[in-house]
């Protein structure tokens, strides 16, 4: 619903064509990715939009317990979403809610989609996602980052899963929705694509559009991924160049050190 007459609302989110944060209706908030950090993970990842702060960090696979929960097939793929209390300016409730459960669920069966389940039988695999401070597009970060960790923990996948959030601020269609935006604008919608592709993994509407808006919001959620994958991609490709270039460094040092 539209933000005018709620409390605390601004006059206007859009003004001269701009939003309140200066962007264009088209632009990201800065991103920021980070892979590989935490070490006792298979795999971890931070992505970043604004002041939107979301850590994955990736376990398994490993042996499914108890053994009664195994599926002789295939892996379990296990995704948690939590919210941080002190992620948003008022102090929430620590552990398991509603919310949180089915931001879980959507993430799971976008996860399950690319992830091959079937090379790992009797296994589960669990990622974990904790949104360390929340401006909106909490789920868009949390999945970003945990499609890195996945990666970076060498899980077979088919493809990288991108996210972003688009929406219907002060009547005009906006990519990457901020946390003004997303308390007082007309609507938010959350999408998901298979490798910056056109196959979507994950659509979720919170708001009143026309077929048209819809249509228009689909396509620049999809060029939005699109962006979103080149830097999944980049970040991923970064490490592991430095990673082979440390090796290659370390090798040197040894064989010099053999010939000495």
């Amino acid at each position: 619903m539209s933000g005018a007459g709620k409390k605390g609302a601004p006059e206007a989110l859009i003004v001269k064509g701009k939003r309140l944060d200066g962007r264009a209706l088209d632009e990201f908030r800065p991103i920021k990715t980070e892979v590989g950090v935490v070490q006792q993970a298979q795999g971890s990842a931070v992505f970043d939009f604004g002041e939107t702060h979301a850590l994955s960090a990736v376990y398994g696979p490993r042996p499914m317990h108890p053994k009664g929960l195994q599926e002789p097939t295939r892996a379990i793929l296990r995704c948690k979403y939590f919210m941080a209390p002190f992620a948003t300016w008022e102090r929430s409730r620590p552990g398991i809610s509603r919310r949180s459960t089915e931001i879980s669920k959507v993430i799971t069966d976008a996860l399950s989609q690319v992830v091959f389940l079937d090379d790992f039988p009797k296994t589960v695999i669990d990622v974990f996602m904790e949104i360390l401070q929340a401006d909106a597009s909490t789920r868009c970060a949390g999945l970003n980052a945990a499609s890195i960790a996945l990666a970076e923990a060498g899980i077979p996948m088919k493809d990288l899963i991108s996210c972003t959030s688009v929406g219907k601020v002060d009547g005009k269609l906006v990519l990457d929705v901020g946390g003004a935006e997303d308390n007082f604008g007309e609507v938010d919608m959350a999408v998901a694509t298979v490798g910056g592709s056109d196959r979507f993994v994950l659509l979720q509407t919170d708001g009143i559009i026309t077929k048209e808006e819809f249509a228009e919001l689909l396509e620049m959620g999809q060029s939005g991924c699109t962006e979103i994958y080149k830097k999944q991609k980049a970040v991923l490709k970064n490490k592991y160049k430095t990673s082979q270039k440390e090796n290659y460094i370390t090798e040197s040092r040894s064989d010099s050190a053999k010939g000495e």
